[in-house]
Order: structure tokens, then C-alpha cells, then sequence
């Protein structure tokens, strides 16, 4: 019996959790995987998770090599996916906003998180990742176009934790801010600058580090982990909580090279759609978790944490329901994108959905099923991305 009728007859999570020994005609095959993180961080240890499940799942017959930040940096990736150089590549695509303008607006509107009160600290990303999880494979057609337009295919995604500011002087009120050059890592940040009176600052966050040291932005809006991840923390010294908020969920955490991707069977694709599962669940479970341990090491290192003032914080909400409302006409006059009110309501109710999904998630493994369970098992891999 053909793979694709197993599938509908079992469902790829009933096959899989069965225990089913897979057999391939085609050859052990292996695939680079590039990252623009270097070796140590959590993204990184997301990716060798995900190289031994592949591994675990087919029995040895894919393998996965990780390249941490040797093999293609962030602005190097989708190019070097679709162009072969990488057969995955952990991807962010607002740096590319002309390619990939419908996820890029998802990713946008996780600062409509700022206006929700009854997030639990924490699990905001473990909500928002399965919302936009969802919404992406499930309900826009668009996203896979774009991907496809760029020779990729997105099977995965894992979304940072908040975004705050990180300093070298305190900024904790609206003058403090007043004039503040912000390397910012989204478009919606560096409209979030400009709005309260900030200059905004293009730079890729390899190269955040200098650009602090040396005095050529006074603050890095990102979140607390990217501290340990690409050693901010031996250069800030102010860190404020709550702003500028929103997440960095512009994210694929295993983009494929399509040519690879159409080259497998049925059976390996659906492989590698449950171990994008893990990969989704632990890194985004490792983030959030990881921001409690860059900010004690922070403060160990004499760095001081502030709360923003409330007036900042209601400036930053304020500007918040403006952007969402003025969102969807930017992007259909910037990028022709036609259903952006529509998308943005839908990832509301979404999130509200994912709200109640994630209050009790205790671990990585267990966000990780929770994604698979809700989302990856339901994509048939006889067509996804063929």
C-alpha cells in the first residue's frame, strides 16, 4: 500500500506513533543545514535536536550536518537555499521583505501581544509560534507561493520571546527614549522608533555587538537571550522590560530547498515534517526559558534592569492599535498583499485558541507534541510543497 494511503487511512501521527519501520529505494541521503547562529545557542541546539531525530525516525537513512554561521550567514539563506548551496536553512525573513511579504505581516502582528493582558509571562511565543504554525500551513496559500518563488519550502517555525531593550544608558521614560538610536530587527520596531521619537537602525544582529561597543546605536530592541547568544551582555549596561514588546516570528526554522524536497518519497518527508515539530517546540521553549538566565547573568555582570515608565508602555500600546489598523493597507500598497485585514483577524482568534493550548506546557518535548499534534500531523506530505 502506498504511503499516501496509509496516511488516510491512519493519519501520519497514527503511523509514525505506531512504529513502523520505514524502507526507502533511494539511498542514505544527507542534508547541510545552515545557520546564521553561531555554535552554543539555542537555535543551534534546536538544529543538532533536529538532526538526531531525523536521524531517530528514518532508522539512518537521513542525516542532517549542521553548519552553525560557516556555511551561510541570516542575509546569505534564502539564496543559499534556494540556490542549493544549503539543503535547509534556518531563515528570517524580514530580511528579505520583497520575497516573503504575507509571512513577514504575520510575524508583524505579534505586537498585538502588547495588548493582551491575559498572556502568562513566558508563553507568549508558545502561543504566537503555534498560532502563526497554523495559520501558515494551513490557511495561506500565499506564504507557500512565496516560498516556492524563492525554490524553498517552509515546513517549521520557533518564535523569540519578547523584545526589550538593551542599553547603554537608562531608558525608562519617553524623554529617556527621545532621540535613542535603536538597532531594530523588523520593520514594525523601527516604526515603533519613529513613532515615539527614536531613530531607527538597520543592522543584522552578527554585527550588534560592534555597533553597541562603539557608540553607533545606543540600545538593541531584541530579546533577552540574543544577551548570551551574540555576547550583548559584556556591552549593555541598562536593560527595560516591557518595551518595545512583540515578537521576533518572522521564522523558518527548516526551510527546505524545494529541489531536495520534491527529490524524497512520501515517507521521508513526513519524517521531516514531525522532526520540524521538535525542532519548532525546543527552541522556542529554550528561548523563552533562556531569557530568565541571560537576565540574572546580565545583572551578575552589573548590568541594571528597569521597568518601563507607564507612559511608555501606554505610548507603545497606543501606537500598537494604530499599526495594526494602518498594517494590512501598507503591506497591500507596499506588496500587493489583498487578504491582510482578514489574516491579521484570523491570527487573533488563533491566538486566543493557542492562549488556552499552551498555559500548561512544562517542556520542550511536550510543546513540540503539542505542535505536532494540532498542526504538522495534518499536513499530508505527498503534497506539501510538491
Amino acid at each position: 500500500m502506498g504511503f499516501s494511503k496509509i496516511i488516510s487511512g491512519l493519519g501520519l501521527s497514527a503511523l509514525l506513533a505506531s512504529g513502523v519501520a520505514f524502507s526507502s529505494t533511494a539511498d542514505a541521503q544527507q542534508f547541510r543545514f545552515a545557520l546564521g547562529f553561531p555554535s552554543g545557542t539555542d537555535a543551534t541546539y534546536g538544529a543538532n535536536i533536529y538532526a538526531e531525530k531525523v536521524a531517530e525516525y528514518s532508522d539512518g537513512e537521513l542525516s542532517v550536518r549542521v553548519f552553525p554561521l560557516s556555511l551561510l550567514n541570516f542575509a546569505e539563506t534564502s539564496a543559499g537555499v534556494r540556490d542549493g548551496i544549503a539543503d535547509i536553512g534556518y531563515m528570517l525573513t524580514p530580511y528579505f521583505p520583497q520575497e516573503f511579504p504575507h509571512i513577514n505581516m504575520l510575524a508583524e502582528a505579534s505586537m498585538m501581544l502588547t495588548l493582551m493582558d491575559d498572556v502568562d509571562w513566558g508563553t507568549e511565543s508558545y502561543a504566537y509560534t503555534g498560532a502563526l504554525l497554523e495559520y501558515v500551513m494551513k490557511h495561506c496559500p500565499e506564504c507557500h507561493e512565496e516560498f516556492a518563488r524563492q525554490n524553498q519550502v517552509f515546513t517549521g517555525t520557533a518564535h523569540s520571546p519578547p523584545y526589550i531593550l538593551q542599553c547603554t544608558s537608562p531608558v525608562r521614560t519617553m524623554e529617556e527614549l527621545r532621540g535613542k538610536r535603536i538597532r531594530v530587527g523588523g520593520a514594525q520596531w523601527s516604526r515603533w522608533a519613529e513613532g515615539l521619537r527614536a531613530t531607527p537602525a538597520s543592522i543584522s544582529v552578527n554585527e550588534a555587538f560592534e555597533a553597541l561597543q562603539q557608540g553607533v546605536v545606543d540600545c538593541i530592541a531584541i530579546s533577552a537571550p540574543e544577551l548570551i547568544n551574540f555576547g550583548l551582555v559584556d556591552a549593555v549596561t541598562d536593560i527595560t522590560m516591557g518595551v518595545p514588546g512583540g515578537l521576533f516570528a518572522g521564522v523558518g526554522t527548516t526551510n527546505f530547498n524545494r529541489d531536495t524536497w520534491q527529490s524524497l518519497n512520501d515517507e521521508q518527508r513526513g519524517i521531516l515534517l514531525r522532526a520540524a515539530a521538535d525542532i519548532s517546540g525546543i527552541v522556542t521553549y529554550r528561548y523563552a526559558q533562556g531569557q530568565y538566565t541571560a537576565i540574572d547573568e546580565a545583572k551578575a555582570k552589573g548590568a541594571t534592569i528597569h521597568e518601563a515608565d507607564e507612559s511608555l508602555l501606554e505610548a507603545t500600546r497606543e501606537f500598537t492599535r494604530k499599526d495594526l489598523d494602518s498594517m494590512a493597507e501598507h503591506y497591500r500598497e507596499r506588496h500587493g498583499v489583498q487578504r491582510g485585514e482578514e489574516m491579521i483577524s484570523a491570527m487573533r482568534e488563533l491566538l486566543e485558541k493557542w492562549k488556552g493550548l499552551v498555559a500548561d506546557i512544562e517542556d520542550g518535548e511536550q510543546l513540540a507534541q503539542l505542535y505536532w499534534d494540532e498542526v504538522l500531523s495534518e499536513i499530508n506530505p505527498a503534497e506539501h510543497g510538491m
